[in-house]
């Protein structure tokens, strides 16, 4: 899986199903890089960081973290530079540093609602020795927005309302009109029984419209464009109605 160019400072390490990879970026200033998200494990970050070292590229300075799920969180501890996060994903990781992860442990979390079943699944896949799951919380902890000057490129990350979890992030980088979103406009699986909740669909589709961008970079699937993506939210929305 090789890492992938959107523009001559952006590029996307793509998603793989079957242990939940999900989609990691990276962005190239003249002064500093940025990642997004850290992946799931250790071995997930060696995959990007493999990746940007064969294009003569710079590891990251920071990582950004768009949410807290376990896909997007797993590898911080493996990652170069510091790590970034919203004061909400951060609050989550430290509850997620306590958790265990026998089977039993992981059966009661499933019957509680703490977690859910395609993530034990799939946790189980990538780690084949679940003793090497280790938890952190990010070096660097944000409240609303805050901005980076990489060089010649800024990241203007941004917690946001979004329908997947009330602790998403966004990086969006103007020069280049894209916008990473992570899974923030998918369903709810852990609030809202993989649905979508209308008004924070509405808020959703609303934002998007207000930003300039041309590339919406997901984090399980191919990047769309903005009216591709709006377009299908919009039918999400016709569907709740």
């Amino acid at each position: 899986m090789e890492l992938r160019k959107i523009t001559d400072r952006i590029y996307w390490l793509p998603y793989e199903r079957e242990n939940d990879r999900p989609v990691l970026g990276y962005i190239k200033g003249d002064k500093c890089s940025l990642a997004i998200d850290a992946g799931n494990s250790k071995n997930h970050v060696k995959k990007l960081y493999d990746e940007i070292k064969r294009l003569n590229m710079k590891l990251p300075d920071y990582t950004v973290i768009t949410h807290w799920h376990w896909d997007h969180t797993f590898g911080m501890h493996a990652a170069d530079g510091k790590t970034i996060a919203g004061h909400l994903t951060n609050e989550k990781l430290k509850e997620v540093m306590q958790w265990k992860w026998s089977d039993e442990d992981m059966e009661r979390r499933l019957k509680t609602g703490e977690d859910i079943e395609m993530c034990d699944r799939c946790i189980k896949v990538e780690y084949e020795n679940r003793q090497d799951i280790k938890v952190v919380p990010a070096d660097m902890e944000l409240t609303g927005q805050l901005n980076i000057d990489l060089g010649g490129i800024h990241c203007i990350i941004k917690e946001v309302e979004a329908t997947h979890s009330n602790d998403s992030v966004f990086v969006y980088i103007p020069e280049e009109k894209v916008l990473f979103a992570g899974d923030a406009d998918c369903e709810d699986f852990y609030n809202n029984n993989g649905k979508y909740d209308e008004k924070k669909l509405k808020n959703l589709i609303n934002l998007l419209e207000g930003i300039d961008f041309n590339t919406y970079v997901l984090g399980h699937d191919e990047p769309k464009t903005k009216e591709e993506a709006l377009t299908y939210l919009k039918e999400k929305l016709e569907e709740i109605n």
